[in-house]
Order: C-alpha cells, then sequence, then structure tokens
C-alpha cells in the first residue's frame, strides 16, 4: 500500500509503496541528488532532514548512525534517505539547501562565475562555496582532493 509523503520547501506530495526508501522518492521526482555509495549508507549525499512523521520511518542502523556523526550541518533530524524506509503516513522531508559538487556535470564551466545557491561537499555537507561568491580554479582542486577523500571512504568502508 502506498504511503504520502511531503517534499518541502517544494510542497510537493507524491506516493512511496510502503517499505520503500526515501531516495527512491527524491530521484522518482526528478531532484539532484547524489548517492556515491549505492544507496549502503556510508556517504552522505543523501542527506536530509525529516520535518515530521520521524515515528513513521525505519530506525537508524549504526552504519546510518556513523555516518551522520561527519555530517557538519546535520541535526536531531537528519537521516539518509537510503536508510530511511517509509512504513507509515506523515512523513515531511526537508531537502538541505545548496547542491553538493559532484552534481554539476562540467565543472569547469562554472569557474568565474557565482554559485547559484550553496555548493556543499559531498561527504560531510560543508560548504565549499558560498551562494553568491565567486567560484574560482583553487575550488576545482578541492574538488580534486575531495574526490580522492570518496574513493577512500567508500574503499575503506565495509558493508556491515
Amino acid at each position: 500500500m502506498a504511503k504520502n509523503v511531503r517534499l518541502e520547501p517544494l510542497g510537493h506530495k507524491t506516493n512511496i509503496p510502503t517499505n520503500d526508501n526515501l531516495l527512491s522518492v527524491l530521484l522518482k521526482n526528478e531532484l539532484r541528488v547524489l548517492s556515491e555509495c549505492n544507496g549502503r549508507g556510508i556517504c552522505a549525499t543523501c542527506h536530509i532532514f525529516i520535518k515530521e512523521g520521524n515515528e513513521q520511518l525505519s530506525p537508524p542502523s549504526r552504519r546510518e548512525l556513523r555516518t551522520l556523526q561527519v555530517i557538519s550541518s546535520r541535526t536531531s533530524s537528519s537521516r539518509l534517505a537510503c536508510q530511511s524506509r517509509v512504513l507509515g503516513e506523515g512523513v515531511i522531508v526537508e531537502l538541505p539547501s545548496g547542491m553538493y559538487l559532484n552534481a554539476v556535470d562540467d565543472i569547469e564551466t562554472l569557474i568565474g562565475r557565482r554559485a547559484q545557491e550553496d555548493i556543499l561537499h559531498p561527504l560531510s555537507g560543508n560548504i565549499l562555496v558560498e551562494a553568491g561568491k565567486l567560484i574560482t580554479r583553487s575550488m576545482i582542486s578541492q574538488l580534486e582532493v575531495t574526490q580522492g577523500e570518496i574513493i577512500n571512504h567508500l574503499a575503506n568502508s565495509q558493508v556491515i
């Protein structure tokens, strides 16, 4: 049986089959959400906030809790969309503002432009470039370091 989930700040309601994860809802609605670890709960690229209905979701696993600890923007309502299975009605998801750097197809084209929204680190959620700030070549080299961090993090993470 399908459950209703609301996505904020979009104000969009969508149905999700019972026991499907919230990542499937985000992807179904064509939102820019990364899944660097392919839904294993070991990266932070599908970090979301649960505004209401946390009790209608599966409880967080130890792996999810460990991953959430590295996210600087986490709050008590933080979850990983790939690990949050919808069990009941009334879930309201708030999407973090900003975009993850890996979501940009051609980062080189952004050099010299101002960021339209915060650009976030794909593992920690830290803001790499604030909205309105100039994107520089040094940010590109930081991206290369970030990509190395992601590869190392995923290589060293074991599925529990």
